[in-house]
């Protein structure tokens, strides 16, 4: 399926589209729809419930989306936070230079400099795809979107660029606050704000972005000194070698990586099979290293998914050891002491980063799961995330039976979010439930009220995925849907 194809379903059924799409849109700014919004709502939560509520001294945090400069003058942001482009010298078209680059068949590393750029561009002969013109110098160009603070607008903040700032900013004060405790980790889901040169692939690259980050504040020599899972296996393509392998935590311990870095890449493996049902094979880490490593980390590794829209594997999060940069960089800007006492010395501690795109998600979900065929347009996404637990209908508009349509709806309803419909036929009622993605169907017949019939009392449920039906009383029904919409769970704590 193509990038044109599942806009389009996102559009006809409410999951997404551009902002102020009346206007004719915005680049690399989108709104959800009612359908969206709530896939992305059960999404969030049951992130939060893997990452976050299965840890004792793990917190969800909110943070402000604008900042003053100076924060982001200490973490480097204000000098580091750029992307190099290119621009024509005839029609002052503006490129984005690696992505421009790649798509011309051109190989450059994603953080190549200005100079490797210009290098490239001279020996491949690269002009202008839209007027052939000439292409000028290539320069860094600041993603931060600035904004002007108070009616004289003399001091100067950004709309922050990730939401990882918001932590650092705040961990010593809830560092306190949580009686002094590590490892301590805290999370936030909010937007972050890039000046993006040229958004692309509807939510992969995108101005206002969602994300969904938890940073774990630790002390590396104590720890998760031992592996969780040491025979767990993975899809890894180290940096050393730049070679996809399928290979056991154990192995990757013995070439190096910390074992508390192991540990969570088993964890978001188990979160990406288990809650997002992505299948194994098309699931893998991607080491980066040299110039597309960020320069603060100490492993960093991509987390990517085999999109068919996106064209093959493409980043939907992140697994990034840190170090003790981001503290060391805030107390040396702020003048603040973020040091702490534990284990017997004083130290700043180091982060580990789990940070996932909550809209590239959004998208991977709606590729992965939604279908077209000369049948039907089918949304599997899997029954947790579904934004309807099931719906409810009479079999054709008739006072005895919507009654009891009513009944069983106002009941399921008590304890799931669930879906009422008498118009069209009850043919057409099925078909608009599956290219929403509503995985049970329950429908009240004849049969159902009449107290001379074998199934009086009893319901018609038809499965999404395969179609098929069974009759059930009302007090199977509700241990039918409740099993259905039940949220699997990773074993230990993380």
């Amino acid at each position: 399926m193509d990038n044109d194809e599942l806009v389009g379903f996102a559009k006809r059924v409410g999951l997404f589209w551009p902002a102020a799409e009346i206007y004719g849109g915005a680049a690399g700014i989108y709104d959800y729809g009612h359908l969206g919004a709530a896939i992305k709502r059960r999404f969030e939560d049951l992130w939060i419930a893997y990452f976050i509520e299965r840890n004792d001294n793990y917190f969800l945090i909110d943070g402000s989306n604008m900042l003053p400069e100076k924060p982001l003058v200490a973490s480097g942001h204000a000098a580091r936070f750029n992307d190099i482009i290119i621009s024509c010298t005839r029609c002052k078209s503006f490129y984005r230079a690696d992505v421009l680059l790649t798509e011309l068949g051109v190989e450059i590393n994603e953080g190549a400099d200005a100079g490797q750029i210009d290098e490239a561009v001279q020996k491949k002969g690269v002009r202008c795809p839209k007027c052939g013109g000439a292409l000028g110098a290539a320069k860094a160009f600041n993603m931060m979107i600035d904004v002007a603070l108070g009616p004289e607008k003399k001091e100067k903040g950004y709309l922050r660029p990730e939401t990882a700032q918001s932590v650092y900013l705040n961990f010593y004060r809830e560092f306190t606050i949580l009686r002094k405790r590590l490892p301590l980790g805290l999370a936030i889901i909010g937007r972050a704000y890039r000046n993006e040169i040229s958004p692309r692939q509807g939510l992969y690259r995108m101005r206002e972005l969602i994300q969904a980050e938890l940073q774990i504040f630790f002390d590396p020599d104590n720890w998760q000194k031992e592996l969780s899972d040491p025979g767990a296996e993975l899809n890894v393509v180290p940096y050393s070698t730049g070679k996809q392998v399928r290979i056991r935590a154990d192995e990757l311990a013995k070439m190096g990586y910390p074992p508390f870095y192991v540990n969570h890449m088993i964890l978001i493996d188990s979160f990406y099979r288990q809650i997002v049902r992505v299948p194994e094979k098309r699931l893998r880490f991607f080491e980066k290293g040299g110039n597309d490593k960020a320069f603060y980390n100490k492993v960093h590794m991509d987390i990517e998914v085999d999109v068919e829209s996106w064209n093959g594997f493409k980043e939907v999060g992140g697994l990034h050891y840190r170090g003790d940069y981001d503290l060391t960089a805030h107390a040396k800007g702020s003048g603040q002491d973020l040091s702490v006492s534990a284990y017997g010395r004083r130290f700043v501690p180091n982060v580990l980063e789990l940070s996932f795109g909550v809209d590239r998600n959004m998208w991977l979900l709606a590729d992965l799961f939604y279908s077209k065929t000369e049948e039907r347009d089918l949304f599997s996404v899997p029954s947790h995330l579904a934004p309807y637990a099931a719906a409810v209908f009479p079999l054709q508009k008739d006072e005895v039976l919507e009654k009891r349509a009513t009944e069983i709806y106002g009941a399921l309803g008590r304890r799931f979010r669930v879906y009422y419909d008498t118009a069209g036929s009850i043919g057409k009622r099925y078909a608009r439930m599956d290219e929403i993605g509503t995985p049970l169907c329950v429908t009240v017949d004849f049969e159902t009220v009449d107290s001379k019939s074998d199934n009086h009392g009893k319901v018609t449920v038809r499965m999404r995925d395969d179609k098929s039906q069974v009759r059930v009383s009302m007090e199977e029904l509700l241990d039918m849907v409740a099993k259905y919409r039940a949220v699997p769970t990773a074993e230990g704590r993380a």
